[in-house]
């Protein structure tokens, strides 16, 4: 038989078993601050209507209002993924924000230049249970748009309403005008060539 050696244990120091739990509650901490970093390009947030955006690319600049005109590039699709609409491969859209489907005018105020976001759009700020009769889509789906801000003409809407309002005031009058030079009332509009 063979003789067993004890070998003493030393007493825990006094509050090292707290370090213990308040090292092991820091590193729970710090795993879940990363992982919510690493989640965050896949959050979405929701508006008080209802609209759900993510956040793809920030943009620069001011938030574009219900007077500046855009210029835009978009990709619409079914929730299945199916595209119904997409101007990327073309020229952008150039139009005011109100031109839209309420969801889709209340997602660009949201943007600024260069911005780029996914929107969800549930069908009480799309077409409300009406679709257009030829929409590949149901009354009742939610629509998801990419949509990238190429360029923004601070006030440029609001202008053109009021060119608008003067040439129908002149077509009432019977004076018909229409704008100088028989330019087009979008053309030239955006700074670095419009459209």
């Amino acid at each position: 038989m063979s003789a067993v050696t004890a070998v003493p244990i030393r007493p825990i120091a006094r509050g090292s078993v707290l370090k213990l739990w308040l090292g092991l509650a820091f590193l729970l901490a710090v795993a879940a601050g990363l992982a919510w970093v690493g989640t965050r390009p896949l959050q979405r947030t929701i508006t008080a209507s209802g609209l759900q955006y993510q956040v793809v690319r920030e943009g620069t600049g001011n938030l574009i209002t219900s007077e500046d005109m855009v210029l835009i590039h978009f990709v619409g699709r079914r929730q299945n993924g199916e595209v119904f609409a997409n101007t990327r491969g073309g020229q952008p859209m150039e139009t005011p924000t109100d031109n839209f489907i309420p969801g889709f005018g209340e997602g660009l105020k949201l943007m600024r230049k260069g911005a780029v976001y996914r929107f969800w759009i549930p069908p009480i700020l799309g077409y409300q249970g009406r679709p257009p009769p030829t929409a590949p889509f149901g009354p009742d789906e939610t629509l998801v748009f990419e949509i990238q801000v190429v360029d923004v003409a601070p006030g440029m809407a609001s202008l053109q309403r009021q060119q608008q309002m003067q040439q129908l005031q002149q077509q009432m009058q019977g004076q018909g005008a229409g704008p100088p030079g028989g330019a087009s009332p979008h053309g030239g509009m955006l700074p670095g060539g419009g459209r």
